[in-house]
């Protein structure tokens, strides 16, 4: 009987973490606030999207990146650490789907976030041969700099549209499957 009560309790709190319609707040003051994470497979409805913030940080191998250099591309954040065990399966099969959608204009950017040595990072990256950019950010301060999304461990994406919207939001593993049909949907979207 407590097994069964403590099921149901986890059942309850992951339909909780599901997103659809309510993943955006749509406060008065029109401020993007993540309250949810988004359904796999689906997109935040275009007119509940908000602007994400211009990303910012410097890239694991040197030099730095910002969101608002793909303006006009749909661009994929994947976060993750080396040391997350969720993230040694799902980052490969991202780059994976990287370099199959990169010549389609689909950007991806890795986020390696809270991960506390940047040469054992470096390292894990080069050995899992990554090859979509990677920005360090140990101290997970670039989900703020997109818009109050409290990502607190990887492995997260975050996909952003052509006009720079937060189009959703996917806390946990994701698998090529689960982004294919959101690639296709917003790479169509025209506004």
């Amino acid at each position: 009987m407590t097994a069964l009560a403590a099921a149901t309790l986890s059942l309850t709190l992951l339909a909780g973490c599901t997103g659809g319609s309510n993943a955006v707040d749509q406060n008065a003051n029109g401020q993007f606030r993540y309250v949810q994470s988004t359904t796999k497979g689906s997109v935040i409805p275009l007119v509940q999207r908000k602007k994400a913030g211009d990303l910012t940080g410097g890239l694991l191998a040197g030099g730095s990146y910002r969101l608002s250099q793909d303006a006009g591309s749909v661009v994929v954040l994947s976060y993750f650490a080396h040391w997350c065990g969720p993230c040694q399966t799902e980052t490969p099969q991202l780059d994976a789907l990287y370099r199959e959608r990169k010549a389609s204009g689909i950007k991806f950017v890795g986020i390696d976030a809270k991960d506390p040595s940047k040469s054992a990072a470096l390292a894990w990256v080069q050995d899992k041969g990554l090859t979509f950019p990677i920005v360090y950010d140990q101290m997970g301060k670039t989900a703020l700099q997109l818009g109050d999304l409290p990502l607190k461990f990887p492995p997260a994406s975050v996909v952003i549209d052509k006009q720079g919207r937060v189009a959703a939001v996917y806390v946990g593993s994701i698998l090529p499957k689960d982004l294919t049909p959101v690639l296709d949907t917003l790479a169509r979207e025209t506004s």
